[in-house]
């Protein structure tokens, strides 16, 4: 049974307990860009940092995987004749900023955090050492990993399953604009069927636009369960967290 606290006005009420004791949420760019339509918009970036700072206080240790594709979108970049591992590279650098200004906003509402890059570069951050970024988590820090793998034509999809297994996470929150696993977009198609769980194979075979094949396969052959959920309606990351069943769940049939 859930512990109980007594508030001050003497009634008892359940104390909430996390489903999840380490987390990794993968983060797109799209979602810091807020209204605008591009770059980081800073009232966006500021209330996903205090949705972070109310799963963080329940003790979750939060690892992040940011991505770019608000600044660039590397080789898939439209109307820039350009090398694919350029292109990636160029994109890899764009989740750099993209961490370091999830970085400034945790710390302004006074959370602790750790910015790993997959590229070197000292000035700015870490590299990314498996079990120093684990210390952190177990330290109370949450650690936002950037630069993907650090290797061209990987996504950051593929990034964020790698890294949840070499820190041990016990599931992947992957944060979208839609409730979780449709199979068509429901933006664009009326009565677009909603799968509240789903395998990792349903996921491969019908071609759905979770994450990458290869991240669902890395996922599926480690047996690291992935939550789908709407980052847009305030508070699912902490229902996801306390165990609601929010979105759509991608594991083993």
């Amino acid at each position: 049974m859930a512990a109980r606290t007594k508030k001050a006005t003497g009634k008892l009420v359940k104390k909430m307990k996390p489903a999840y004791t380490r987390v990794l949420l993968k983060l797109s760019g799209e979602s810091l860009q807020g209204p605008q339509g591009f770059g980081i918009h800073g009232e966006t970036i500021q209330a996903i940092a205090r949705e972070l700072k109310d799963v963080h206080a329940l003790g979750v240790q939060i690892a992040i995987m940011v991505g770019g594709g608000n600044i660039f979108r590397g080789g898939r970049q439209k109307g820039f004749e350009i090398d694919r591992a350029t292109g990636d590279y160029m994109g890899m650098l764009a989740t750099v900023i993209n961490a370091l200004a999830l970085q400034g906003a945790l710390e302004k509402e006074g959370v602790f955090t750790r910015v790993q890059s997959a590229i070197e570069m000292h000035q700015v951050s870490e590299p990314f050492i498996r079990r120093r970024a684990i210390r952190h988590l177990e330290k109370g820090r949450v650690v936002i990993f950037a630069a993907g793998t650090g290797n061209p034509y990987f996504s950051t999809d593929t990034a964020a399953a790698l890294r949840a297994m070499e820190i041990k996470a016990e599931v992947i929150l992957k944060a979208t604009r839609v409730d979780g696993i449709y199979d068509a977009d429901p933006e664009k198609v009326s009565g677009a069927k909603f799968f509240a769980q789903i395998t990792y194979r349903d996921v491969l075979h019908q071609n759905l636009k979770v994450m990458d094949a290869t991240a669902i396969s890395l996922c599926m052959d480690n047996g690291m369960p992935i939550v789908v959920f709407n980052m847009s309606r305030h508070g699912n990351i902490r229902r996801v967290v306390l165990g609601e069943r929010v979105g759509s769940t991608v594991k083993s049939g």
